[in-house]
């Protein structure tokens, strides 16, 4: 495409060399960081290629420019680098600063994208020095003067030469309606912030919002509960037959594996990594994998969602996040939406957590909502007659200590460790009667109780031979049920209630169970309390630091070309083109049918500097043309008619280096497919409001702020 508009392959090349060699520095910057190779920073380095073009093709045109009018090779470079090194430089600026507030954001944004932002602003800041150090360089060596007597020679040249002249009827044409917009520029400027704030106002609420968009990993994790106190033997025949279903839904040729895990994990270690909620035996874990080129992983999982519902209606399933990027933005919550009840009375929470229940079910879109906490675990309760247990030299710490070695295990109350003499390692020694001996009622109360105290009374009653009892002789047994876990927050028990999301966006459904928490707030027992918490609470204090952080970028910009033009007026002019920027965005994800996410956002706060950086080129020329001849309408149309070319040959390099990214190609190119629409879509109006809206505006400003002056003068 460059090649196409400046005629001349040594220009290409020249541009060509400098691209990998920006992003080589920037790559080196971030290693001197500690920052690593990932997913975000290749997306930075992705995202800077289609800017990397701006600087390096300004300068080269510039310099052929000159060299068309006549120059000597030395004589254009020169010139046309002097020309434009402060407007780059301000460019540059203009799109490094805009990502300033991103290493001010809080939580996981912070951390996503602060590596994106540093290999971006680190391959401009490198493309800047290149393009006044190397291409110069190069141009000298490589270019050659002009020859306008020259006729073509090759395919190449003669097609070359026909561009050119289709071009410049294109550029004749766009000169003719630039002109008419000045003759109607009133009206213009007012039918485009017309159009800009309807874009925005309208389409915005059809977006939705999401925190950030569904990647297919190939990777499902379905996890389920049976009734409370099942025991493993039938969790595992039911796990069976969820995998006979799965095996069935999928094709033997798209499924890789499919593990399984049931009950608590083993050790303290894994139950802490776990996230799945597992809170007992009849819990359990399935997790598939696909094979490439697999079907949408999504499909499935309806598919899934809706047999085994049918088939099992007793069992709670629910399909977790199995990529590792949906785990983190879960912050190890097994659900992105998490209604969370507290209160000291569980009795008033279970009640809140079922009536919440009944309306959440309702909401479209809600799917596999749940209660966590499990009220319905069978337990058998051991009461101690202390009396009876006394008059044998038995204490409550004996008994408990008794029961849990038998039924757990004595790694907790009394935990022993061998060595072994050949390797030095040290194994822990639990002993435990074997679940074998103690699967009925009664077997539990024939269980031996002795004296683990090794106290007076214990001694005593040794010598009379009473150390010894069984269970059912020292206390009484009934049956009921009780929470199969428990859990607090913030040292306040809680019940939580877990939803995902599907066939819709995140921000949506979460409005309505807001809508409906408020709903119940307001006739609450005393001492409960609802809140909405997980991904859901993230993805707002998230759009809010980067809503500010939009809203911070712009006012670092203007300040930045305050201080450059030395002007209120004419930075303003160019702030004022940044709506188009938007309402392309906004169009662009409408369109596509994208909604709203973090990567949109920052895809946002990257347009308002691309955008910039073009209209202080056509600004910083029209300001020239203006201090020359003093008529700000033949300034403007001066201005967009000689900066036509490279606006739109950085602005078409920036949107086809984009193209991959918005098409989401590539494992997990999902991510950053919104940012790619967003900037794509961004650009698109932003390059029209450049060469349209920013000369109208210029020339009505000034032409006002002229008649004023002269109104002052007479």
């Amino acid at each position: 495409m460059i090649m196409l508009f400046l005629g001349s392959w040594r220009s290409t090349l020249i541009i060509a060399i400098s691209i990998p060699l920006s992003v080589l520095a920037s790559i080196i910057a971030l290693s001197a960081l500690g920052e690593t190779i990932n997913i975000m920073t290749l997306g930075g380095l992705a995202l800077a290629v289609g800017i990397l073009v701006d600087d390096a093709t300004v300068t080269i045109e510039n310099i052929n420019s000159h060299l068309e009018e006549g120059k000597e090779v030395y004589d254009a470079i020169m010139e046309g680098a002097h020309q434009i090194a402060v407007p780059a430089f301000v460019s540059t600026l203009s799109i490094c600063i805009v990502f300033v507030p991103v290493f001010f954001l809080g939580g996981v944004a912070k951390y996503l994208f602060a590596p994106l932002a540093e290999a971006v602003v680190f391959a401009m800041l490198a493309s800047y020095v290149l393009s006044r150090t190397l291409v110069p360089t190069l141009s000298l060596f490589w270019l050659k003067k002009h020859d306008h007597d020259a006729k073509p020679t090759g395919p190449l040249s003669r097609f070359q030469h026909a561009f050119e002249r289709r071009f410049d009827r294109l550029r004749n044409g766009y000169r003719g309606a630039l002109e008419t917009t000045e003759r109607h520029r009133g009206l213009f400027a007012i039918l485009f912030f017309a159009g800009c704030a309807l874009s925005v106002g309208l389409l915005v609420p059809w977006l939705g919002r999401d925190f950030f968009p569904y990647v297919d990993g190939g990777q499902i994790k379905l996890h389920f509960r049976a009734p409370v106190g099942l025991r493993i033997e039938e969790t595992a025949r039911l796990a069976d037959g969820i995998e006979e279903i799965i095996r069935n839904t999928i094709p033997k040729q798209e499924l890789a594996s499919i593990v399984d895990t049931l009950g608590i994990p083993y050790s303290g270690i894994n139950l802490s990594y776990s996230n799945t909620g597992v809170v007992g035996t009849s819990d359990g874990d399935v997790f598939v994998t696909l094979n490439e080129d697999h079907r949408p992983t999504i499909d499935y999982v309806r598919s899934l969602r809706h047999q085994l519902a049918q088939k099992y209606p007793s069992v709670i399933f629910s399909f977790l996040p199995a990529d590792m990027v949906g785990q983190i933005l879960n912050f190890g919550a097994p659900a992105p939406i998490d209604v969370q009840v507290s209160s000291h009375d569980a009795d008033a929470s279970a009640n809140v957590a079922k009536e919440l229940y009944g309306d959440l079910i309702k909401v479209p879109g809600l799917v596999d909502l749940r209660i966590q906490q499990a009220l319905n675990l069978p337990q058998i309760n051991v009461n101690l007659d202390r009396t009876r247990a006394s008059l044998v030299g038995l204490t409550t710490q004996d008994v408990a200590s008794n029961l849990l070695t038998a039924l757990a295990g004595s790694s907790q109350v009394s935990p022993t460790f061998w060595v072994d003499p050949k390797t030095g390692i040290s194994y822990t020694i639990a002993t435990q009667a074997p679940q074998y001996r103690i699967d009925t009622l009664q077997a539990l109360k024939n269980l031996p109780v002795t004296s683990t105290s090794g106290g007076s009374a214990a001694s005593s009653s040794s010598s009379n031979g009473a150390a010894s009892q069984t269970l059912e002789n020292l206390a009484s047994f009934s049956r009921s049920e009780g929470p199969a876990i428990v859990t607090h927050y913030s040292t306040r028990p809680t019940m939580d209630l877990y939803a995902s999301v599907d066939r819709t966006d995140l921000g949506s459904v979460a409005h309505d169970v807001q809508r409906i928490v408020d709903a119940h707030s307001k006739h609450l027992p005393r001492d409960v309390d609802i809140n909405v918490r997980g991904q859901v609470q993230t993805m707002q204090e998230s759009y809010k630091g980067l809503l500010g952080g939009l809203a911070f970028a712009i006012v670092l910009v203007y300040l930045l070309i305050v201080v450059n033009f030395q002007s209120w007026l004419d930075p303003l002019i160019i702030i004022a083109a940044l709506p188009a920027a938007l309402a392309g965005l906004v169009w662009m994800l409408f369109l596509t049918n994208t909604p709203l996410s973090v990567p949109a956002l920052m895809g946002a706060i990257m347009c308002m500097g691309v955008a910039t950086a073009n209209s202080i080129l056509v600004i910083s020329f029209a300001r020239e043309r203006l201090a020359h001849h003093g008529d700000p309408v033949q300034a403007a149309v001066e201005a967009g008619f000689a900066r036509f070319r490279p606006v739109l040959m950085t602005a078409l390099a920036m949107i086809i280096g984009m193209v991959p990214m918005a098409l989401g190609l590539g494992e997990g190119g999902e991510q950053n497919a919104p940012l790619g629409r967003a900037v794509i879509g961004g650009l698109l109006l932003a390059t029209a409001a450049t060469l349209f809206f920013v000369p109208t505006f210029f020339s009505l400003l000034h032409r006002r702020r002229k008649a004023r002056l002269d109104a002052a003068a007479a």
